[in-house]
């Protein structure tokens, strides 16, 4: 009896276990954790066999005087909690670098040439075959060697065991695992398998464990590591990493098609998981992934601070928000970019025609009526955003105002300020950005299980009305020069007449010290109504309220930095470093 293996545990495999959980404790759900122990699970389950038919066989060994004693079909209990504390390990490093990833926006559709619509990625059926027959040909020469049963038994018993499994998730995920960055793929296999390899070198020169010699070739990586070991580590992680790649890949097909699959449940169950994963590729909506890709670049380009805090929602909410962020840049820059004020309102005109034919309440031809309208009306490049943007899952008011918040913005064309008072200001404010948080929270609604009331949710969406406000409220004061460009001022012309100024004055110097002064004003109220407001975010569900905080507090940042005497200016704007922005992240979700 002895400690040398648990040793092993509390030096090299408990601590990196302890340093991933609080890394990534804030950012996990209840779909981390049900991955997370599926993986873990499956893991134990598959590997016991394999071991126990190792140490009977007497390829590998443990001395007595390392281990305390305890076995589970002859395997050391020591040892069957590094299957466990492995996959643990492996799959806390994969989410946390692949959590900044949004996923589905790497689906590929497949079409054949004998498609309708002719042939659309057909490389990638290729790809699966050479990866199945690379596969099966490692599988075959790993039998071979055990029936050989010689130096080469163990590297075969290795292979046939655990590239089976590869071979399995290639067929099911092949695409997503070549579609995503190295960041999703190789580093989490590589960083735990080098550092797996450094402990093995250490275990082995100790003695802790043991391969017996006539069934390893004799190879070493480095002095202290044998081929195998180095071999059986990078397979043992490719496996783990594939299987949530696999996993993410069923989650990201049900987030990205809903027409598929329109019942699923939070946890999806293996069974939903299985279905999505079987479902072909040509079978996927080519213009729903496209309208996910543009709607990622859209977010990156216009608003980094909403970029980071989307990571942190799960796939479904993740995309919903997207698309939903989709529809409101588009319909803004419409109307923005427009060369008068004539075409702006056209503009705005065919967006509500839209909204009438997408809440039509029949179905059949009206819908088709809107795909006809959207793609014989609208620019090639905004269309997607219109098609997708999820109606079945917000209520028309709220984008009805938003267009009303665009009209609002025209009156400056006939050289009279729209906002005359603070409570014009208000109302400004909610159409343009206190119903875009009431939409995120009715997407929160629809996407997760609440037990509140209706009045009580009712409750919510108004005090997230407000929060929309006082990020407007944060917006415009950061944006006072650039609005001067476009010949808009935003500042009540009574806040205006009380520092003896014109709204003529600001655009002709939109830097003076009582602009400064308005600025501050501005900030003030912003963040009085934050401070009203941001309780009623904890009410929602648990899964979408830390994500929403992040969200806020990111772009709250930008008034803090407003506040701040030399604050960075970029393009006329004051900035948020990115090292800041992921403090403020970080720090908000540790406050759950």
């Amino acid at each position: 009896m002895g400690f040398d293996y648990a040793l092993v545990h509390l030096k090299y495999t408990i601590p990196p276990a302890v340093v991933l959980t609080a890394l990534y404790r804030p950012l996990l759900t209840k779909l981390d954790a049900y991955k997370i122990g599926f993986l873990v699970t499956v893991a134990v389950i598959s590997t016991i066999p394999w071991d126990s038919y190792l140490i009977r066989n007497q390829i590998w060994s443990y001395p007595s005087h390392v281990i305390i004693g305890h076995t589970l079909c002859d395997i050391p209990l020591e040892e069957v909690f590094f299957f466990f504390i492995q996959t643990y390990n492996t799959s806390l490093l994969y989410l946390i670098l692949s959590r900044p990833t949004f996923q589905p926006r790497f689906l590929r559709a497949v079409r054949s040439s004998s498609h309708p619509k002719g042939a659309i990625n057909p490389q990638w059926r290729y790809y699966r075959v050479i990866g199945q027959v690379a596969l099966v040909a490692i599988t075959a020469w790993g039998w071979h060697m055990v029936r050989d049963a010689r130096l080469a038994t163990y590297t075969g018993l290795i292979i046939v065991w655990a590239v089976p499994f590869l071979l399995f998730l290639w067929t099911l995920a092949y695409q997503f695992i070549l579609g995503l960055p190295l960041t999703n793929t190789v580093l989490p296999i590589m960083l735990p398998t080098l550092y797996l390899w450094i402990v093995d070198t250490l275990a082995l020169k100790r003695g802790t464990w043991v391969i017996n010699d006539g069934t390893k070739l004799g190879i070493h990586l480095w002095v202290g590591l044998d081929i195998e070991e180095a071999l059986f580590f990078f397979l043992t992680n490719a496996v783990i990493v594939c299987g949530q790649l696999a996993f993410d890949n069923a989650l990201s097909i049900l987030a990205a098609f809903p027409d598929l699959f329109p019942q699923r449940a939070p946890l999806p169950s293996p069974a939903l998981l299985m279905r999505a994963l079987l479902t072909p590729a040509s079978r996927y909506d080519e213009l729903r992934i496209v309208g996910l890709q543009e709607a990622v670049t859209r977010l990156r380009k216009k608003s980094r601070s909403f970029y980071l805090a989307s990571s942190v929602f799960q796939t479904q909410i993740r995309t919903d928000l997207l698309l939903l962020y989709s529809f409101c840049r588009v319909a803004d820059d419409l109307v923005d970019d427009a060369s008068s004020s004539t075409e702006a309102k056209s503009w705005i005109a065919k967006m509500q025609h839209f909204l009438e034919l997408a809440y039509n309440p029949e179905d059949g031809a009206d819908d088709a009526a809107m795909k006809k309208f959207v793609t014989e009306t609208f620019p090639a490049g905004t269309q997607t955003a219109l098609l997708h943007l999820p109606v079945s899952k917000l209520s028309r008011e709220p984008l009805e105002d938003l267009l009303r918040g665009f009209e609002m913005d025209m009156d400056f064309e006939s050289g009279t300020s729209p906002i005359r008072t603070e409570a014009d200001l208000d109302v400004y404010a909610h159409r343009v950005a206190g119903t875009v948080a009431h939409m995120c929270i009715e997407l929160i609604f629809s996407d997760y299980n609440t037990t509140l009331a209706p009045q009580d949710q009712q409750t919510v969406v108004e005090a997230g009305d407000r929060m929309g406000i006082a990020l407007q409220c944060v917006n415009i004061a950061r944006d006072i020069a650039v609005d001067t460009k476009m010949n808009r001022v935003y500042i009540p012309d009574t806040w205006l007449a009380e520092a003896n100024l014109t709204a003529a004055d600001v655009l002709k110097d939109p830097s003076g010290p009582m602009v400064e002064k308005l600025r501050t004003r501005l900030l003030d109220k912003a963040f009085s109504l934050h401070r009203g407001a941001k309780d009623a975010i904890e009410r929602l569900p648990v899964e979408a309220s830390g994500p929403l905080r992040v969200a806020v507090e990111s772009y709250m940042e930008i008034g803090r930095v407003l506040r701040q005497e030399g604050y960075i200016v970029k393009a006329g704007r004051a900035t948020v470093p990115k090292s800041r922005r992921l403090r403020v992240a970080w720090n908000t979700l540790r406050e759950r």
